[in-house]
């Protein structure tokens, strides 16, 4: 009897505390102002670099000039908010919020909010195929698709293509597996994947293998390159059959979290599932409502419901600060003035430009040594540089404009005018800054 109420009370001290941790949660999770940051970072990730960092660290007298351009670059072209971060000679020398990450709640952007990264996701899938390519897991000419290929999906047995069965690793990567955009892009019209896979409902990555496996490619695999997010979905599959993990678990655990990059994630289709350091997303003036993506027919403002987020992963669903994107290149870019993550063999093969067999993830590789990786969706545009003279950068903004994918040029010259501009920068390294305790 003793042994039976001592049980019980351990059963109800569980659950009280298993309730105290469930409240502490819901309190974390909820909208707060970036001033509270600090305050939950205990609560998180007290090592995080998104929870140590904070506008008035980047304080120097060039921020003057940064903070004109950034601003006349928000008012020009109508934008809630961006964040910015600047690394020369492998150094985190700037980090800085602008505008709004909340308009409705006047909260202002910080380095350590999450932004939509849009398609800058494909250089993270890329990273984590190098890592397995590192470990011999798989090699870049591993065919992707049939019995004999790693992703053995019984609908692949039998094929409407059978040039798909010649798809491989690095086709997926370099945009040369075979499909083309001349009827529109099947990443983002999820419910004409259904349509034609005859399904209901919501699409799955099952839909698409469903898709692919009953449709033939528009050019043989490897001799030509043509954008494709859903080449990029399968490359999230292609990571978690090697792995034996979930995509996004192999990323955060096996690549991100053991180089300090602790605060990433596969973002959320819907507002209600907003991380609380996450900001919100605006569209341009006049935008309208579409169908929401899961098939009920639903109107929704784009940013939230109009695309698969979680669906989109591999190929554009991550969400990142500015700060944690500008660690990982400093970490793929071949100098050595930060330690690389990968070896330098295969940081060479991401940036071949020759024969359709590259680049790997990065967008535009440029003769004059710059990398450059582009992302753009609703309510979201991302630029992050690699430049060869060793002063990199990584914007991202949470608004659409009607540029739509050509708003990166435009931050680019700005970002030329503030390097020009800016004669002196602080000699910190913010990727070492440690607050002292609270």
């Amino acid at each position: 009897m003793l042994n039976f109420i001592k049980t019980h009370i351990c059963t109800i001290n569980l659950f009280r505390n298993s309730l105290i941790l469930l409240l502490i949660i819901s309190k974390c999770t909820a909208h707060f102002d970036p001033s509270e940051l600090h305050k939950h970072a205990v609560e998180l990730d007290t090592k995080g670099l998104n929870f140590r960092i904070t506008n008035d660290l980047s304080e120097f007298p060039g921020n003057k000039i940064i903070e004109k351009e950034a601003n006349k670059f928000l008012q020009q072209w109508n934008l809630a908010g961006l964040t910015m971060s600047i690394v020369k000679d492998g150094k985190l020398v700037y980090a800085h919020g602008f505008g709004y990450a909340d308009i409705q709640a006047r909260q202002q952007v910080t380095p350590g909010n999450l932004f939509r990264i849009a398609s800058v996701s494909k250089l993270i899938t890329a990273v984590a195929i190098m890592k397995l390519v590192e470990k011999k897991a798989i090699s870049l000419d591993s065919k992707v698709f049939g019995p004999n290929a790693i992703l053995k999906d019984p609908v692949f047995n039998k094929v409407a293509d059978k040039r798909l069965y010649n798809i491989t690793v690095r086709h997926l990567l370099a945009h040369a597996g075979g499909w083309s955009l001349s009827y529109g892009d099947p990443a983002f019209n999820s419910l004409v994947v259904l349509e034609r896979t005859g399904e209901k409902g919501t699409a799955t990555m099952d839909s698409y293998c469903r898709f692919v496996a009953s449709r033939r490619l528009h050019f043989d695999p490897g001799t030509r390159s043509s954008y494709s997010n859903m080449g990029y979905m399968f490359l999230g599959k292609v990571i978690s059959a090697v792995s034996g993990k979930s995509y996004e678990d192999f990323v955060v655990n096996d690549v991100l979290k053991p180089v300090g990059i602790t605060d990433m994630h596969i973002g959320r289709s819907y507002l209600s599932d907003r991380r609380f350091n996450e900001v919100k997303y605006y569209e341009a003036e006049a935008s309208p409502m579409i169908p929401s993506f899961d098939g009920s027919g639903t109107m929704v403002p784009k940013p939230y419901g109009g695309n698969p987020i979680e669906l989109l992963s591999s190929a554009g669903g991550w969400i990142a600060s500015s700060m944690e994107l500008a660690k990982l290149m400093a970490m793929i870019d071949g100098f050595s003035s930060f330690p690389d993550m990968i070896p330098q063999n295969l940081i060479n093969q991401m940036v071949v430009n020759k024969d359709f067999k590259g680049p790997l993830g990065w967008k535009t590789v440029k003769d004059n040594g710059d990398w450059i990786r582009t992302g753009s969706m609703a309510g979201t545009s991302a630029i992050m540089k690699r430049q060869s003279n060793g002063y990199s950068w990584v914007v991202i903004i949470n608004t659409s404009s009607w540029k739509g994918p050509r708003l990166p040029a435009y931050v680019n010259y700005m970002m030329g005018k503030i390097e020009k501009s800016v004669k002196n920068w602080p000699k910190q390294d913010l990727f070492k800054f440690v607050p002292k305790a609270i």
